[in-house]
């Protein structure tokens, strides 16, 4: 369980880790208010099969953040 947390937390801090790059303010308070209101709506998740899935969604969303901003610097 305490390898799950340092899991989801490291997921929290990467997702806003790469909000901070996104170049309009407005999308960027949007992102930010999605991510913390999806920790916080799952927070008490305690079934060890959802909260895999929820960190492999997670993930799989990041990577597309990450994918979206690099296409639109270049």
């Amino acid at each position: 369980q305490f390898l799950r947390r340092q899991q989801v937390l490291q997921l929290y801090r990467r997702i806003l880790r790469a909000i901070r790059d996104v170049p309009a303010e407005a999308d960027r308070r949007h992102l930010k208010e999605w991510a913390r209101g999806e920790f916080r709506r799952n927070k008490d998740a305690a079934e060890e099969d959802a909260i895999r899935m929820m960190i492999t969604q997670g993930n799989m969303q990041l990577q597309e953040l990450q994918r979206t901003l690099k296409l639109a610097k270049s």
